[in-house]
């Protein structure tokens, strides 16, 4: 074991208490020096986004940058609330007393980051920790290099070097860090890797949060009772905004990014002859001058991508680009259609810019074809069809479930973030945030004036009764048993 990561551990162990982490006035502190890291940085941090993924500056700023502002000034502006503790109603039966459940942080959390949104993925998970009261260990993912020296340089110099602190380093630094003993950790990546942390904080019996991923579908219904939909104006909205939460989004390589399309037979051409303009549109049409468009990480993903369309069969189903600039590792947007369903492509999460379209013969065959597949992080339905809605938010599972657009329920604070079976374990953002990184707890204050001797022993038929009415809340009935009428009243009734 490597001394630095426990040293890091007992820092922040003895910070956390010393009870400085707990007041509202640290807590605020440490949001508004986010922003302010933020306002003075946001250069460099683009030019970090550029370097390691190739993200445009608008770009940076939509999923990253300003994620992170919208997320510390909501923080900001509700910590106090989320603080404060929550009255609980007592039954009447324990008068005089009174309930609360008051919200306390759980310790020293350790935060892992993925690679596909290395500010995001660092500082709103933060966000969450530090208005909880916690203090935290950040690993940023040495796959965006760039980001995380931006990270380890900047962060100290803002927030509490006591209380956050950023530990670089690959796997062995990772595998160190899991050897301890956290008070909570929090996993933003594969399933695969979720596994490994999920056995790891088993031993330690530490709770876990794991924001993974799968294959999320988009089902695309007609929305239109026109069938000549080139023209629809609804259609081509749902198809910009499939376009634009397949590709927009780090290129493909995000969790809750469009993985596939599903839609009736009939419309397949329709649908990728207008994904076809889009792309050229967006991204334009030459494989070395394509724009606006997030690199592959690096090689071990480019080639993971590329051996998806080396399938003969896949590679046959490919109706839009599928060239690949091995040397710059650009594979262009990509769509294929009905490729083998028992293909690699259709049974990994293929994060990266390729789209199969599936088609079937009724729409609502949609709902039975992702009940067959792990549970998504997130499901895309593009109708106007009010039966079809109930019938995919009642007989689906999924993390997150959006009606006509794509990606947009990730920024909403007011809805959590987390998946489900496979696709993940918890939930952020917002309140949600600063739930995960907190323990409720029940705390009730009773007066010693009044006592209940039907609570003790020896026990009698009378206590017995005491009891059954005190679980039924039967408050007239107890009345009526301590004045003794309760006999009285029960042979009135039956008469």
């Amino acid at each position: 074991m490597n001394g630095v990561e426990e040293d890091v551990l007992g820092e922040l162990t003895t910070t956390f208490r010393s009870g400085r982490t707990r007041s509202v006035a640290w807590r605020k502190a440490q949001l508004q020096a986010i922003l302010k890291l933020l306002d003075e940085n946001e250069e460099e941090i683009f030019e970090a986004l550029k370097q390691d993924l190739g993200k445009h500056p608008v770009e940076s700023y939509r999923d990253e940058v300003g994620v992170v502002r919208k997320s510390a000034t909501n923080a900001l502006r509700c910590v106090e609330k989320w603080m404060a503790p929550q009255k609980a109603s007592i039954p009447l039966v324990l008068f005089p007393a009174r309930g609360a459940v008051v919200s306390e942080p759980l310790g020293v959390v350790l935060i892992f980051v993925s690679w596909n949104f290395p500010i995001s993925l660092t500082l709103d998970p933060a966000i969450g920790a530090i208005s909880a009261g916690n203090t935290i260990v950040l690993k940023p993912s040495e796959l965006a290099p760039k980001c995380s020296s931006v990270l380890a340089n900047t962060i100290p110099r803002y927030l509490d070097p006591e209380a956050i602190k950023v530990v670089e380093g690959g796997q062995d630094v990772s595998e160190q860090l899991l050897q301890l003993k956290w008070d909570k950790i929090f996993f933003t990546g594969s399933p695969r890797v979720g596994r490994l942390i999920m056995s790891a904080a088993a031993k330690h019996l530490t709770p876990v949060t794991l924001e993974l991923g799968g294959k999320c579908p988009t089902i695309l219904d007609t929305l239109s009772s026109s069938y000549d939909l080139q023209y629809d104006v609804g259609f081509k909205v749902a198809v910009k905004r499939i376009a634009g939460g397949k590709w927009g989004p780090c290129n493909g390589q995000a969790c809750i990014g469009i993985d596939y399309v599903l839609v009736e037979t009939q419309f397949a051409p329709v649908l990728i002859e207008l994904l076809e303009k889009i792309i050229k549109t967006f991204y334009g049409e030459n494989l070395k001058t394509l724009g606006n468009l997030a690199r592959i990480v690096n090689k071990h993903h480019f080639d993971r991508v590329h051996n998806l369309l080396k399938d003969p069969k896949v590679a046959a189903s490919v109706v839009y680009g599928g060239s690949v600039d091995e040397e710059n590792m650009v594979i262009e947007p990509t769509i294929l259609l009905n490729p083998p369903l028992d293909a690699d492509i259709m049974t990994e999460e293929i994060f990266g810019p390729l789209l199969p379209i599936i088609t079937l013969n009724n729409i609502e065959e949609s709902i039975q074809f992702i009940n067959s597949r792990p549970k998504p992080l997130a499901i895309y339905a593009f109708t106007k069809n009010d039966s079809l809605k109930e019938k995919i938010l009642q007989e689906t599972s999924s993390g997150s479930l959006t009606f006509n657009d794509a990606m947009i329920q990730f920024i909403c604070d007011t809805l959590p973030f987390g998946g489900v079976g496979q696709s993940g374990y918890g939930r952020y953002h917002g309140k949600f945030s600063f739930d995960t990184f907190s323990h409720e707890k029940a705390v009730l204050h009773r007066s010693l004036l009044i006592e209940l001797e039907s609570r003790y022993p020896p026990w009698n038929n009378f206590k017995l009764e005491f009891v059954r009415l005190a679980y039924d809340y039967d408050y007239l009935g107890l009345i009526l048993l301590l004045l003794g009428l309760r006999g009285i009243f029960r042979t009135n009734r039956r008469q």
